[in-house]
């Protein structure tokens, strides 16, 4: 036998299990299943960042304000197995289920080439399933459950469809490679390039000695080999690298995004609020676009792992699993479809349910910008007129008039701008923002920054171009295809998409849009987080600063907004009407 086995912790737990790919190559798997004999079904997450990393140890900061602020997230469990964004085995055996922990192809204790969510990764996890469902333990019945990269490769899983695959919940997941995280609009995001070198590289499969050990076991969570640094770097693509070269979408994004007309087993997207920038989208397209007939929606505020691991969320995923894994008839096919925790200031939040996203009731209202007034209202601009500002700069804001009742926006926006630039390029950053009747602007817990506006829109003036099948008057949809170069001075139009949002603004306050050259800023003091390479200032990590895809020459210089009767510059809102 290749692996140990040990009862502990009211668990039987074997370390290790080889798990063969159909190339030969052997991943490890941790397997945490109940001591009684007998078959039950599987929770299964594969990823890259080290079974044996305990969460405590790997990602300091987060387990700290985690347990300050959700006490109950690490209840009831000793915390000995905790492990970053994958359930807590002592939370989920005693229930009959048996977890299985997969070291992806090239991290922690599973050797071979690091690259992230390509062909080869997908067929690995679709192997992993089919082995978990012929187990002596198993019921054949397989469950995917997992935050952020375990829960945007359940996307793709799916769409392999594997036979024993029964259910998935992904937990703030994207699923689009190009527009979810990597362009924004076309605009390279640096969190990648920052991620391989905080998270993947320091728990790549020959880290060895130089890396952490399994707090439990004592071996080696990047073992047991130890390779040289040169040999680490020829084993993972660079993943910085490849993203700067492929500028536009094509065969390499789609190779690592699902189909989603493919994923047709019963899913839960849980999406936060504050995601922009990763997540958020995924989740809300995914649940749109996937194919199953038996599908729900949750979006919730707080941080991006927390709330996975509260009551709230183990009790949701648990009634969902032991509906589709187990059979029980626990009224899970009587849950709403969506189910909001609709946000108010102050990281308040109502839950409410809803049958359909978006809402069939929204009331897309445009507010158009107004340059004479910096204003913006309801109605058009009738007389022309424009503004300037530095195309690397601060930008220019547009605010509605203090509210006289409260306006619920939920659901995505749409920009329209009628826009030159003194070069042959601008990038758009949009920011959507509310102000307390003093002025102050209201930011929010984001999924990883405290300090978010209420949503976020990016567009490289160059990729204007749009898809006509996949653009709806609230999303615009890009191609990403053609290069469409300014002409200095000349005035092009574009539609930007700007991420849902979910946000009660009170009588009083001001809803405001900021146009920008760069990425938004919060005016006040940075937070960090051990995980993240620096400090983050109201985007999270999801910043755009590679000088390489924003020369100066290109992206410098002053970007002018035009406006008039014939260029009406406006943002679409989803208005809810209030009972």
């Amino acid at each position: 036998m290749d692996f140990k086995t040990e009862v502990r912790d009211g668990m039987r737990i074997d370390w290790d299990v080889p798990i063969v790919m159909d190339d030969g190559l052997v991943l490890r798997a941790d397997v945490f299943r109940p001591i009684a004999e007998g078959r039950y079904p599987v929770i299964m997450t594969y990823g890259p960042y080290g079974k044996g990393v305990a969460f405590q140890e790997g990602y300091k900061t987060s387990w700290e304000i985690m347990c300050r602020e959700n006490p109950d997230a690490v209840s009831g469990t000793t915390n000995q197995y905790a492990n970053w964004e994958v359930v807590d085995p002592e939370k989920w055996v005693p229930d009959g289920f048996v977890c299985v922990r997969v070291d992806s192809r090239g991290a922690g204790r599973s050797p071979g080439y690091l690259c992230h969510n390509n062909d080869r990764e997908q067929q690995d996890y679709h192997d992993c399933i089919e082995w978990a469902a012929v187990q002596p333990w198993s019921t054949g019945k397989v469950g995917l459950n997992g935050i952020s990269y375990y829960g945007a490769n359940q996307w793709r899983a799916a769409a392999t469809q594997p036979p024993h695959l029964a259910a998935i919940c992904v937990w703030e997941g994207w699923h689009d490679n190009y527009r979810d995280g990597n362009r924004h609009g076309g605009i390279l995001c640096s969190f990648r390039k920052n991620w391989q070198d905080m998270q993947v590289k320091t728990v790549q499969h020959g880290v060895g000695e130089r890396g952490r050990k399994h707090p439990v076991t004592g071996e080696l969570a990047c073992g047991p080999e130890t390779l040289s640094e040169e040999e680490l770097v020829k084993n993972r693509e660079n993943m910085a690298a490849q993203l700067l070269a492929h500028e536009w979408d094509g065969p390499y994004y789609r190779e690592r995004s699902a189909n989603l007309a493919r994923v047709q087993v019963p899913l839960l997207s849980a999406a936060n609020w504050g995601g922009h920038g990763l997540h958020l989208r995924g989740n809300l397209e995914g649940f749109v676009g996937a194919a199953s007939t038996q599908k729900w929606l949750e979006a919730h505020g707080g941080s991006h792992w927390a709330p996975f691991y509260t009551d709230y969320g183990v009790n949701m995923q648990k009634k969902f699993f032991n509906y589709f894994l187990k059979g029980e008839q626990n009224g899970w096919d009587q849950e709403p479809r969506i189910r909001l925790q609709v946000r108010h200031p102050g990281e308040k939040f109502v839950e409410r349910h809803e049958t359909e996203w978006p809402l069939a009731r929204t009331q897309w209202t445009h507010f158009y910008l107004n340059p004479h007034d910096m204003s913006l209202s309801r109605t058009p601009v009738q007389s022309s007129g424009s503004v300037t500002y530095e195309a690397l700069g601060e930008g220019v804001t547009f605010s509605t008039p203090p509210l006289t009742e409260p306006m619920e926006l939920t659901g995505p926006s749409a920009l329209k701008l009628f826009l030159s630039s003194s070069t042959v390029d601008a990038d758009v950053f949009a920011v959507l923002r509310v102000f307390d009747p003093q002025g102050v602007e209201v930011v929010f817990q984001g999924a990883l920054d405290p300090h978010s506006p209420i949503s976020l829109g990016w567009l490289r003036a160059s990729h204007r171009k749009l898809d006509p099948a996949r653009s709806l008057p609230y999303r615009p949809f890009h191609s990403h295809d053609e290069k469409q170069a300014l002409v200095p001075g000349q005035v092009v139009e574009l539609d930007v998409e700007i991420w849902a949002t979910c946000i009660v603004v009170p009588v009083g306050y001001r809803v405001a849009l900021t146009l920008r050259g760069k990425d938004y800023e919060w005016d006040g003091p940075a937070a960090s987080l051990s995980n993240m390479k620096h400090p983050m200032k109201g985007c999270g990590p999801f910043v755009h600063d590679d000088p390489e895809d924003r020369p100066v020459d290109v992206f410098g210089g002053q970007v002018t907004l035009h406006f008039g009767a014939d260029q009406p510059a406006s943002v679409l809102l989803p208005v809810i009407p209030q009972a």
